[in-house]
């Protein structure tokens, strides 16, 4: 071999070895600043999996300083290639990818015949507005069709940061509506039995959307019949809740992270991402009422049973209001909704996990359609964490303990 190609291969190894171990480093010391309560479900394995997406969050950072491609879209590229595997359809179901008014959707049909008109679930997957997709939740949108006999419409709505808000809002009306227009006609399907649902951000454009639906009452289409909310990001005004400092630093949702989302859904703004942690953005004006529904006092005692610390006041800035205000409307934050919109809003079921950040976003949601005499349904996961749904039949990766917040979700559908 010349020794010239032997130099360049000695000092690509030594490239390679040195980037393995900046990676390795950067992930210990992420993983050093994680916290993993002993109730949780499965935490030894939660350790490994964190451990592989702050990997492959390092990863994709460092690619962006090197100007080799944007952080989200190697990690969006890495969890499809890698870690999303999309299996046989089972005996029993019919899948199609369809679009609804150019919005990408994926249909499940149970084959199973049925006498009368079915239900359905229009799904909004999870991801932070910035990730996730409609293979994402394939196996859990396969199940409640099949395990319910629901057809069940996952929709792929638009992401961010190529598109802010209220892109993605708008392409999950424009999915449902589509859907509610020919359900009876193309699918059997009784559009006064259509539910909308989904996870974490997924849940958000689901309370966000019966929101805006009952607003509009054109009396063209019905409204949805109910909503699902597993694990609901709900409200950007106060990321100091009992359960933000209970589970900040509980993979895979950090209370930073939650505000990142945020700003990636409504501007992509992070020079206030502090700001918004610390809640100046709040004005002074609208403490009172935001307090009155945000009060750990509204939370069951349990949950404030590991301690939670008050926090001061914090001063009120007016440039950062301006710069996130659309991030305190209720089409981005469902929970600070006047009572005459949430008075409007169908049924709810919400799911909640106890070692997660947006825990009490379900709780103090909960709480206001309970005062408002809203039906609601609450289903508490004691040992769960954000985000169980991505880890439903996911081979390698998947946490038994998912099952129950996905059959959850399939003996409310069969309320309906």
């Amino acid at each position: 071999m010349d020794i010239g190609w032997a130099i360049l291969i000695i000092g690509f190894a030594a490239l390679v070895a040195a980037f393995l171990l900046l990676v390795i480093g950067l992930v210990y010391s992420e993983l050093m600043n994680s916290d993993i309560p002993r109730g949780v479900a499965n935490s030894g394995k939660l350790h490994m999996v964190h451990g592989l997406f702050v990997g492959i969050a390092i990863v994709g950072r460092i690619l962006h300083r090197l100007g080799v491609c944007q952080q989200v879209s190697f990690s969006r590229w890495f969890v499809a290639c890698f870690l999303t595997h999309l299996n046989p359809v089972p005996a029993g179901l019919r899948v199609k990818d369809l679009t609804f008014s150019e919005v990408p959707v994926r249909v499940y049909e149970p084959t199973a015949v049925c006498d009368d008109l079915r239900r359905a679930l229009v799904y909004f997957h999870g991801g932070g507005w910035v990730s996730g997709s409609i293979d994402s939740v394939d196996e859990v949108c396969r199940h409640i069709a099949k395990e319910s006999g629901t057809i069940v419409v996952s929709v792929g709505y638009r992401l961010a940061p190529e598109h802010r808000y209220p892109a993605q809002l708008d392409d999950c009306e424009t999915a449902t509506c589509h859907f509610l227009s020919v359900a009876e006609a193309e699918f059997s399907v009784d559009p006064r039995r259509v539910a909308v649902g989904g996870d974490s951000t997924g849940a958000n454009l689901a309370a966000a959307l019966c929101q805006r639906l009952a607003r509009r009452e054109d009396g063209h289409l019905p409204s949805p019949c109910a909503q699902v909310l597993i694990y609901p990001a709900l409200q950007m005004a106060d990321f100091n809740l009992p359960s933000y400092q209970q589970n900040h630093a509980v993979p895979i949702l950090f209370r930073g992270r939650m505000a990142f989302y945020f700003l990636q859904y409504i501007n992509g703004d992070m020079s206030v991402c502090q700001d918004v942690l610390e809640g100046i953005h709040v004005p002074t004006e609208l403490r009172p009422c935001f307090k009155e529904w945000l009060s750990p006092s509204n939370l069951p005692p349990e949950c404030l049973a590991q301690g939670v610390s008050e926090q001061p006041t914090p001063e009120y800035d007016g440039e950062v209001y301006h710069a996130i205000k659309p991030g305190l409307d209720h089409e981005v934050s469902p929970l600070l909704a006047d009572d005459v919109i949430i008075q409007k809003t169908p049924p709810t079921f919400i799911l909640t996990c106890e070692y997660d950040v947006l825990r009490d976003d379900g709780i103090l949601y909960r709480k206001r359609l309970l005062d408002l005499e809203k039906d609601v349904t609450w289903q508490h996961v004691k040992e769960g964490f954000h985000g169980m749904i991505n880890f439903f039949n996911q081979g390698w990766l998947s946490f038994p303990s998912a099952l129950q917040v996905v059959d959850g979700v399939v003996d409310y559908v069969q309320t309906l």
